[in-house]
Parts: structure tokens; sequence; C-alpha cells
């Protein structure tokens, strides 16, 4: 059985289930791995692809066209990683500035946070937040991908697709299952902070301060 807190790196998944619609669950949390639709209902293909499906396959499903769908997956992470790794060598030749200050709407009032003073970012429910000493939390405009390229890489760093936090948050780190790294952080969090498998050995790079 696959811990709750594990991150799958692939959801394959049918349209019809026992106790309802698999598009229910879109709804109700949010699914961050790709997903792979297998089923026998060609009609929901559209609707499949509306919630980012890699690929919708048909019943019976053929080899080749689940090698393909899997390869998809592949591409899309090389990507995404050669994107991010490009964004971080313009930002370090000094071609993108790094922001100071995050601008948050409190329902008529703008307040200005320095970034600074923010612990760690979280996401939840599709909304972004930061949290500053003492616990206060501001709701955020900006994804998380889009505040990890704000800060600042040598104090703050993206430890999974939810959290990005700060050197000086982290109070404790406890050995965690395939040899991630849980954190406890200050002020605490509800949600889990486990540093991903993939994000592992950049992790332990930043924490002494070595090369990425």
């Amino acid at each position: 059985m696959v811990p709750a807190t594990s991150s799958p790196d692939v959801v394959l998944m049918d349209i019809h289930l026992a106790d309802g619609s698999s598009f229910d669950i879109f709804e109700k949390t949010e699914v961050t791995a790709p997903v792979i639709f297998a089923t026998a209902y060609d009609e929901y293909a559209l609707k499949a692809f509306k919630v980012n499906a890699i690929d919708y396959l048909l019943k019976p499903i053929k080899q080749a066209e689940l090698d393909m769908a899997l390869q998809k997956i592949s591409k899309e992470s090389k990507k995404e990683a050669e994107g991010d790794d490009l964004i971080q060598k313009l930002a370090d030749a000094g071609f993108i500035r790094k922001a100071k200050r995050i601008l948050v709407k409190m329902g008529q009032a703008i307040k200005l946070i320095d970034l600074d003073n923010v612990s760690y970012f979280y996401s939840k429910d599709k909304i972004s937040f930061a949290v500053l000493p003492g616990n206060k939390r501001y709701p955020l405009d900006q994804s998380l991908d889009q505040i990890e390229h704000m800060v600042d890489p040598v104090h703050f760093f993206r430890i999974n697709r939810q959290f990005i936090v700060k050197m000086e948050a982290i109070d404790e780190m406890i050995a965690y299952s395939k040899s991630r790294v849980k954190l406890k952080l200050n002020p605490p969090t509800e949600e889990d902070a486990i540093v991903s498998k993939e994000r592992s050995p950049e992790f332990k790079k930043w924490l002494i301060g070595g090369d990425s």
C-alpha cells in the first residue's frame, strides 16, 4: 500500500468507478501527478484533457499506446527541468532580478511583505500562502512556480510541489522513507513538509551550500 504522503509518478485512472465518476476527484482535491485515462468510453476525452490529462487510452489498451503515453510524461518532465535550469542560469548571470517584496491583498487593503521575513510558502486547495513568524499567513495571487523564481535560491528551496521553505524555518529534519527527509518547520504546519525523492540530492547540496 502506498503511503498517503507519497507522490505518484503517474496516475492511471478509469472514468466510471464503483462509487462514482473519477472526475469528482479533481473537484475535491488538487491532482499534481500526470494522469493517463484508461477507459472503454470515448465520449469523455475532451473533459479529460480539460483536467490536464496527459493521454486518453481506450480499452483494450495496446502496449504501444501505453508506451507512447509514458514517453509523453518523460518528455514533459525533461522540458520542465530544462526550463527551470535556463531560468536559474539567467538569474545567476544577472538577467533576472530576484524580487525583494510581494504584494498581498486582504479584502480592500493591500499589504507589502518583505520576502526576507517569510518563513515558507505553501499551496493548499490551489491557493498559495506566505507564512511569517508568529504563524501569520497571507494568501497570494502567485503560484508556487512563480514564487520559486522570485525568491533567492540561496535562502529558499522548493522541497516538493507544495512547499518552498527558508533555511532558517527548518527546526528539525527526520529521516523518511526512500531516502527522503521530513521537515519540522517554524511556524508549524498542519501539512507534511517532505522533501520529494527527486529533489533530495539538490536539497542536501543546498543545505551545505554546495553548487547545484
